[in-house]
């Protein structure tokens, strides 16, 4: 057992061991445990996350930074709209950006009706990325409670858009909420260590990594949230919103 997984942890530094090496990425070595390595290369893509706090945004000058995608923050709750996401939305469009929207969850408010908010507020295309639940709070709710409503929002929403959403959160709160029934969705974890986290919970792998907040990038005045997606093109296409059939 010990030598298999000996190989194992070697064929994964071989296979993975690329560094970034421009710009506020610098730090990320290769270390994803995005497993799909089926593919002739690995695919490594750089992205960040926004939302209102980033105020205007040069879209023009962001897309020549070396990023290929972007999470805009859409919904919050089920009345809330961020106040930048139509100019983000369409700011995004007119690039050749990889766009995504995420919906804030809050635990306090009823699942489905803030799935529904969202589905309303946010239409995506064939080659936009899958929707985004992002989960940090639990505002003393039970476990057993906020596990049935994500559950709820992720199938209302993945029925609607024909794709499976994404998980956002953390290491923490996983393991504390999401320990287990949530691996068939693709997971965007947030850690900032300077190597890249395994995956919590029953998780085989991370899909896409948020390993900062503080990227200084053109077109944006300020800090920004920095994401690496590591896996196989094979994978990143299937990631993606598909054609409707």
């Amino acid at each position: 057992m010990e030598l298999n997984r000996n190989m194992s942890n070697l064929l994964r530094v071989l296979l993975l061991a690329v560094i970034v090496s421009s710009g506020p990425w610098q730090h990320v070595a290769a270390q994803s445990n995005s497993a799909d390595t089926t593919d002739s290369a690995v695919a490594q893509y750089k992205g960040v996350d926004i939302s209102h706090y980033q105020g205007d945004i040069d879209w023009a000058a962001l897309s020549t930074t070396g990023i290929k995608f972007v999470f805009i923050k859409a919904t919050e709750a089920d009345t809330d709209v961020d106040p930048k996401f139509a100019a983000n939305w369409a700011g995004a469009g007119s690039t050749k950006l990889v766009r995504g929207a995420y919906h804030f969850f809050d635990p306090d408010v009823d699942a489905l009706s803030q799935a529904n908010h969202f589905i309303a507020t946010v239409r995506l295309e064939p080659g936009d990325l899958p929707p985004a639940l992002d989960i940090e709070v639990q505002e003393g709710i039970t476990t057993q409670k906020i596990d049935a409503d994500i559950e709820l929002w992720l199938e209302k929403v993945a029925q609607a858009y024909g794709v499976r959403p994404i998980v956002y959160s953390d290491v923490s709160f996983i393991e504390k909420n999401l320990a287990s029934g949530f691996g068939k969705y693709p997971l965007w974890i947030a850690d900032y260590s300077n190597s890249a986290p395994a995956a919590p919970g029953d998780w085989a792998s991370w899909t896409i990594w948020q390993h900062s907040q503080s990227g200084k990038l053109d077109g944006i005045d300020g800090a920004v949230d920095l994401d690496v997606y590591q896996g196989s093109e094979t994978t990143w296409q299937q990631l993606l919103v598909p054609e409707s059939k």
